[in-house]
């Protein structure tokens, strides 16, 4: 069984994807298949294209499933029509983290430093579409702040950008943003979802800094090709709730800040819905697009 994740390895989906093959017990070892590239619309595409057989799933995220139909004015793939829900597993917000050398502390010093020095901030992503790039698309128009947008090809690409000064700041993913920040590699100044992650209990929200109703949470999503068997479908659910719920791998995921969710097969395609309507919106308001 192959199991592709869209980005390249060690940002949250790649974790996910990891503890499934590890865990496991289909009667079949389970491989994890890196295909990057595109926002994740190469990987996900891949899949849609594969036998329904469900010997191949896509990691799916907020961005190839939810937020690219927006983005990209040409798409690979229909993110519904092309795709049967096996399984959201989990919701994790996202790290605003700066450069430590940004004066900055808090969302207030950020946005007042920004306007003070226009055209001085930038941003990175581990691709365009990606829900880092997105929060950062709602941050620059809900707070009236220029920032340049620079996409990579993956997180580990951005990253020692980042570090090295060359970007200022990035709306990364916890699961990857909180190691950093705890070895004060990275300064957070704020979380992009509604309330604040247990992992993270001492990181304020952005919305709790003066940007209410900013929310901007990452989603990892298990999807088959669509046609895949309703029996397939849903053991492959029955499988992945059995992993999600073992002692070590909840412990695992409240360490990376992630919140396992373990949806019904229905319960994802309402979710994908509601975020595709969500998304749409946000990328129309702030006028982002795909260069």
């Amino acid at each position: 069984m192959r199991l592709v994740v869209t980005f390249p390895t060690g940002g949250a989906p790649d974790i996910l994807a990891r503890i499934v093959a590890e865990k496991a017990q289909l009667g079949q070892s389970v491989i994890v298949d890196n295909k990057p590239g595109a926002g994740g619309n190469i990987g996900a595409d891949f899949v849609a294209k594969s036998p329904a057989d469900g010997h191949t799933l896509v990691m799916a995220t907020v961005g190839t499933h939810s937020i690219n139909g927006a983005l990209y004015a040409k798409m690979p793939y229909d993110m519904v029509k092309d795709f049967a829900p096996v399984m959201l597993l989990a919701s994790t917000p996202n790290l605003l983290v700066v450069n430590t050398s940004l004066p900055a502390r808090n969302v207030q010093e950020l946005i007042a430093w920004g306007k003070a020095n226009p055209d001085k901030l930038s941003f990175g992503s581990p691709g365009i579409g990606t829900s880092v790039h997105v929060s950062g698309e709602l941050f620059k128009s809900m707070a009236g702040v220029s920032m340049q947008h620079v996409p990579y090809k993956g997180r580990q690409m951005a990253i020692p950008d980042l570090l090295g000064g060359n970007i200022q700041l990035m709306f990364d993913n916890m699961p990857s943003a909180l190691p950093l920040v705890r070895e004060g590699k990275l300064r957070a100044l704020g979380q992009t979802g509604s309330k604040r992650s247990p992992a993270a209990s001492d990181i304020p929200t952005v919305a709790e800094q003066g940007l209410a109703g900013f929310e901007a949470t990452s989603w990892f999503a298990v999807f088959a090709p669509a046609g895949t068997p309703r029996e397939v479908i849903l053991r492959l659910n029955t499988e992945l709730a059995r992993i999600f719920k073992l002692p070590d791998v909840q412990e695992r995921m409240r360490t990376l800040g992630l919140d396992a969710v373990l949806s019904s097969p229905e319960e994802l395609a309402k979710v994908q819905a509601d975020e595709i309507r969500k998304w749409a919106k946000v990328v129309k308001d702030s006028g982002a697009k795909a260069e």
